[in-house]
């Protein structure tokens, strides 16, 4: 049950969204237009720059009497700014927050189940999915102006699956307030797992057998009740069914030994792995723990590629030419067994083209092929932080009681 992934479902229009400069027009056109409700969650709600202009959005939206929910992570997001708490007081904006940090905040080992996926829901009509966190292109809270965007991706979604992203979201934000309204919020939120997971499957729509026309997908979630590895397993799974190419572009990248060990069976039955991954420091743990991994994958054959003229924020994937997928899961002990994520899964070749296609101007264009007999004689200095923050990773793994690396 815990690998069971929802079938793909024909009947889909979408579209792919790099970065906000594509993401936040269409999100705030879809808001402006909505009729009735609004659903958004995200890891990081940031206020600078085009991230006001989806909070403009969202204040228009529910003064003209559109229900608008948003929750963020509570580590994620900073405290909303005061002047944006009253406005949306003001307008009806209901603002909150998923498991708030507390008293010892990240050092306690139970806060660290964050709500990092990205999703909205506009009229039950619409729905967005991907990496994109509230945030704009050119800003990071940590270090300020950027001088080269995000490279992230969404998606817009209409068909099947919007069904699913409601269900998903209305559950979220019930368990949300029940947790907050009484003291047996853990109970309350299994028991409501598991009956509206069973709802949701028994509800998913038939396929519509007239648009076969249309883009085949589903979504494919990831949290700690019933769908602790689904989104490790659909990538394992489209791995060891490629034939001739796997490109996956991945922000966070520490594979468990399942995943590395599919990699490596792949290009040594001659399918072309590219990986496109981090190449600029960005926090030391997701950096360097990375890379005692790398010399194994280079030997099989991997081919890996550095993204240098900026943060790599993407979390994607093209199979094949014909399999991609698109959403807020990193390849990590954080995101596939800790935090709750959503990714869309779909079977469509123009689709999955454009992804590609962009994808690979990237890999020559702005990516840094790693020579296998390069990396063998990196300095020692680099090594012995790698196998620390390697180290490290284990530890904190081990305090959850996951094994994965």
């Amino acid at each position: 049950m815990a690998h069971r992934i929802p079938p793909l479902r024909q009947g889909h229009r979408l579209k792919l969204l790099q970065g906000s400069l594509e993401m936040f027009p269409a999100l705030i056109d879809a808001i402006d237009n909505a009729r009735t409700e609004v659903r958004l969650e995200t890891y990081i709600f940031d206020f600078t720059g085009s991230g006001a202009e989806v909070a403009y959005a969202m204040e228009r939206a529910a003064r003209r009497g559109v229900d608008v929910m948003v929750m963020v992570d509570g580590f994620g997001s900073d405290p909303i700014p005061a002047a944006w708490q009253e406005r949306f007081d003001q307008a009806g904006v209901q603002w909150a927050i998923y498991s708030p940090q507390g008293r010892f905040g990240m050092l306690w080992p139970g806060n660290w189940s964050r709500l990092h996926r990205k999703l909205c829901l506009v009229d039950s009509e619409l729905a967005f999915c991907g990496g994109i966190n509230i945030l704009d292109d050119f800003h990071d809270p940590s270090y300020g102006r950027l001088d080269h965007p995000r490279f992230d991706f969404a998606m817009s979604v209409q068909g099947p699956l919007v069904a699913s992203v409601q269900a998903v979201m209305e559950r979220s934000w019930r368990r949300l307030l029940a947790k907050q309204q009484t003291g047996r919020g853990r109970i309350a939120s299994l028991v409501d797992s598991l009956r509206a997971a069973r709802q949701e499957s028994a509800a998913a729509p038939a396929p519509n057998k007239t648009r076969t026309s249309l883009a085949k997908a589903t979504l494919v979630l990831r949290d700690n009740v019933r769908n602790r590895t689904r989104i490790e397993y659909a990538y394992r799974r489209a791995i060891s069914r490629a034939r001739t190419e796997v490109i996956i572009a991945n922000a966070y990248f520490v594979p468990g030994r399942k995943m590395r060990s599919s990699l490596m069976r792949a290009a040594r039955r001659g399918v072309k792995v590219k990986l496109l991954l981090q190449g600029r420091y960005e926090y030391f743990m997701q950096y360097y723990a990375a890379r005692p991994i790398y010399g194994a994958l280079l030997a099989a054959g991997v081919e890996i590629y550095e993204y240098v003229p900026g943060f790599l924020h993407a979390k994607v994937a093209v199979i094949d030419g014909v399999w991609a997928t698109v959403g807020s899961s990193n390849l990590d002990p954080l995101s596939l067994l800790l935090a709750r994520e959503a990714n869309v899964l779909v079977e469509d070749r123009s689709f999955a083209a454009r992804l590609r296609a962009t994808l690979l101007k990237a890999i020559a264009d702005e990516g840094r092929a790693m020579d296998a007999q390069a990396f063998a004689r990196r300095p020692f200095g680099q090594r012995v932080s790698e196998w620390v923050a390697f180290g490290l990773m284990r530890i904190a793994l081990t305090l959850q009681g996951k094994k994965y690396l």
